[in-house]
């Protein structure tokens, strides 16, 4: 079975060959060293940018023994960046403070082809893989627009400056979309994070009222499979995702959301995607990672609707060894019949 098909039938929650391995993102920082490209110290750290060409997507996912490969095109967010090693990067406070920041943001213009060139070459040459499109909804790039504080504290006093802000992104999204749906691609991978370890960012009720309409408007326009990533405790919005049509969700954090728990009580209505501890991945050992690979299919792949993943992304900091012998694991339990 070639990984498209793979990944297409895990999504729709049926057994395949073998358990599919995907990732949302590699960086090139651990690319080089797996790949030998390079000393693996890429400070490369645009996270709204692709970082890797379809040839080297491939040549990364055969390495790996992947099912997908990864297009990346995110709105532009406006907020100050702190690169970090390895090529992470993270963003700090942010810089749209009041109403009169809002025309700083200037999106690029998702009616323009040009906008797609790349991602059209990317998804007509992606051979057998599953070629995974992945932006941002709209939530989280307007929340690190206006930073946490200020967006918290706007949704009370001012509520119609956070709407304006949080619509330029959906709507952008909403558009991105609509193009992006008819050019090969095989899923549409949205990373907005909406949780801490122990809860959501908000209110369930505030995600109901605020998000999930804008949402619905996006939806409309997604005619490929839906896979939402979010950091965090977000069982409580459980419902909402589920309702929203999504076909998979990632990376069931671990420490924050019990993967078996959620199998269980969601796994007939949604696929799951990764919980791999990324701690284990940049500290342990191969044998520790082996052992973790192992009891997720034994616990979580039975009945399909499961793609192992990292626990969020391979992150440049990981142990190359540690990133192979997740692959390598994949490959020796992911079996069907699953019989550990």
């Amino acid at each position: 079975m070639i990984p498209r098909e793979r990944v297409r039938m895990a999504l729709r929650r049926i057994e395949t060959d073998r358990v599919p391995y995907c990732e949302v993102g590699i960086d090139r920082a651990l690319a080089e060293q797996i790949m030998g490209w390079g000393s693996g110290q890429n400070e490369r750290a645009n996270l709204e940018a692709n970082t890797f060409a379809v040839e080297e997507s491939k040549a990364v996912a055969r390495r790996l023994a992947l099912d997908n490969i990864s297009f990346s095109l995110r709105a532009p967010t406006y907020a100050d960046r702190h690169p970090g090693q390895h090529g992470r990067m993270f963003f700090g406070d942010g810089q749209i403070k009041s109403e009169k920041d809002i025309e700083r943001i200037l999106l690029p213009d998702p009616r323009n082809p040009e906008l797609y060139r790349e991602a059209e070459q990317f998804a007509k040459n992606k051979g057998d893989y599953s070629a995974w499109f992945v932006t941002r909804i709209g939530i989280f790039p307007a929340m690190l627009s206006l930073g946490l504080t200020t967006f918290s504290l706007a949704l009370y006093d001012n509520r119609p400056f956070v709407e304006k802000v949080m619509d330029l992104y959906f709507e952008w999204t909403r558009v991105v979309a609509e193009h992006v749906c008819q050019l090969g691609f095989d899923a549409f991978v949205t990373t907005d994070d909406l949780a801490f370890k122990t809860q959501p960012f908000f209110a369930p009720q505030v995600f109901r009222d605020l998000v999930v309409p804008r949402c619905k408007r996006v939806a409309e326009k997604i005619t490929i499979p839906w896979i939402w990533h979010t950091d965090g405790n977000v069982v409580p919005l459980l419902e909402d995702f589920i309702s929203l049509g999504i076909a998979g969700l990632h990376p069931i954090e671990k420490g924050a959301m019990d993967i078996r728990r959620i199998k269980t009580e969601y796994g007939n209505r949604v696929c799951l995607l990764g919980n791999v501890d990324l701690n284990l991945l940049g500290a342990g050992t191969p044998e520790e990672v082996d052992r973790e690979v192992r009891e997720l299919i034994r616990d979580v792949a039975p009945g399909g609707g499961y793609i192992v993943t990292s626990g969020n992304s391979l992150a440049g900091y990981l142990k190359k060894e540690n990133a192979l012998a997740l692959s390598q694991a994949v490959g020796k339990y992911g079996r069907y019949p699953i019989a550990l």
